[in-house]
């Protein structure tokens, strides 16, 4: 086998990890496709009348009650055993912060633009690296954090009223807190499964969420007054949610980040459809110009780092 190919190990606590590249590679691309599908049923919520942290809530309470049927019924309560509970409560409150943003981007702008918009987050990986670890950045990644910021501008379109400023904010924000979460997850990744990262970060959210409920601004439809359709729209975000979220953890389990978050691009083609096919939607001509940049610049960062972990690893293994 060459380099590229041959399985590496990382550790999972006291055990050794196998790691899976293509396996890797798989569970990221389905999760992109399902999330993608989330983001869809967010935007019917929101035309539906449904109030966005209502909508939060039962994303994050159904995953927590099917994993606890799940785990009763195999009586396998040893995954929700950790020495972490500080990491995992500090993955919630970052996590919470970003599906926030994440869904919420969805109800300001189309699909696809904010789709778009997250694909700046490997560019706050790089900028993150740099303001918080003291990484030198080489001129490929540099190169390519420049592309990423003229690919937004590009789509912002200071001629044009397309994109809403706050809409902007909102999308960039969610970039910035999901770059954060792929840190904590690498992180966690190590000691954790796939289900323990899962199931505490829904519980612990789910806490941060409930307060706002009782305050539900007029002109949204009062939680537990929704019709079958609601309920059918709320319950598919939770348990599609979940799915997405134990496929993405699973792939950062296998695989490097900066090796599966290329499969995430994929996921532009499908809010693409959605849009087109649900909405009627079709991004006009600053989107399809700015995309490329921000899509190339993650692709070639990504890549970057791909490189810098596979000579990192050899120099180790040399020494």
């Amino acid at each position: 086998m060459t380099a590229h190919s041959q399985p590496s190990r990382a550790f999972h606590g006291n055990a050794p990890v196998l790691q899976r590249p293509m396996l890797a590679l798989g569970l990221r691309l389905a999760s992109a496709f399902v999330f993608s599908i989330v983001l869809l049923l967010v935007k019917l919520t929101g035309d539906r009348g449904l109030w966005l942290p209502e909508t939060l809530v039962w994303r994050q309470a159904l995953p927590v009650l099917v994993l606890l049927v799940w785990m009763g019924v195999r009586g396998d309560w040893g995954q929700l055993r950790t020495a972490r509970l500080w990491v995992h409560a500090r993955r919630a409150a970052i996590g919470t912060a970003g599906m926030f943003l994440t869904l919420g981007v969805v109800l300001v702008l189309p699909l696809a633009e904010s789709t778009v918009l997250g694909f700046t987050a490997p560019i706050f990986a790089v900028i993150l690296s740099v303001v918080l670890l003291r990484e030198k950045v080489g001129p490929w990644r540099l190169g390519s954090v420049v592309l990423g910021l003229v690919g937004v501008m590009i789509m912002a379109n200071p001629n044009s009223s397309h994109l809403p400023v706050f809409g902007l904010a909102v999308g960039v924000g969610a970039a910035f807190m999901v770059a954060l979460v792929s840190i904590q997850l690498r992180d966690l990744g190590r000691t954790e499964g796939p289900v323990t990262i899962v199931f505490y970060y829904s519980a612990m959210s789910v806490p941060m969420l409930l307060p706002v409920l009782p305050f539900v601004p007029q002109g949204y439809d009062h939680p537990l007054h929704h019709d079958a359709t609601g309920w059918l729209l709320l319950t598919a975000i939770g348990v599609l949610g979940l799915i997405s979220q134990l496929l993405m953890t699973a792939a950062l389990r296998f695989g490097r980040v900066s090796s599966v978050i290329v499969m995430d691009y994929a996921q532009f083609g499908w809010s693409l459809l959605w849009g087109w096919l649900v909405f009627g939607h079709l991004p006009p001509a600053s989107t399809w110009l700015g995309a490329p940049a921000i899509i190339a610049a993650g692709v070639i960062i990504a890549r970057r780092e791909h490189l810098r972990s596979i000579r990192l690893a050899t120099e180790a293994m040399a020494g």
